[in-house]
């Protein structure tokens, strides 16, 4: 697979979030995705997924850098949203907040099987103080 059709491959998943058409996670996710080391399996990803969006109702997933470098994507995903309540065991509350995630994903063939995940949740920690 070459960079291109990596990227467009990413892009689709990203798609398939932002609408939340959670029977086509599995044309991007692999049966025994791990997640931050732990194996999760498809079923503990689309949960996981699906917990977020109920946390989060206002959730989308903005592509802000994409390095393709098969069989990896390095990705920064920006977020501007509310929070229902804790988030990262901080009270948002609903506030509005923005930050952004750093993501590492590796591919076998056409779908993740691995990724690798950092939020900066020292700039919600600032947008707190300041709200």
């Amino acid at each position: 697979m070459n960079k291109t059709d990596l990227s467009a491959i990413y892009r689709g998943y990203i798609a398939c979030l932002n609408e939340q058409d959670w029977p086509k996670l599995e044309r991007f996710v692999d049966d025994d995705v791990y997640h931050n080391g732990q194996r999760i399996g498809l079923a503990g990803y689309r949960a996981m997924l699906e917990r977020d969006y109920d946390e989060i109702p206002d959730l989308y997933f903005n592509i802000q850098l994409l390095i393709s470098d098969p069989p990896y994507i390095a990705s920064r995903l920006g977020f501007d949203c509310s929070p229902k309540g804790k988030f990262l065991d901080l009270p948002v509350n609903g506030k509005k907040v923005s930050f952004t995630e750093n993501v590492f994903y590796q591919f076998r063939r056409e779908t993740i099987e691995q990724v690798w995940s950092v939020i900066d949740r020292a700039a919600i920690e600032a947008q707190l103080r300041h709200l």
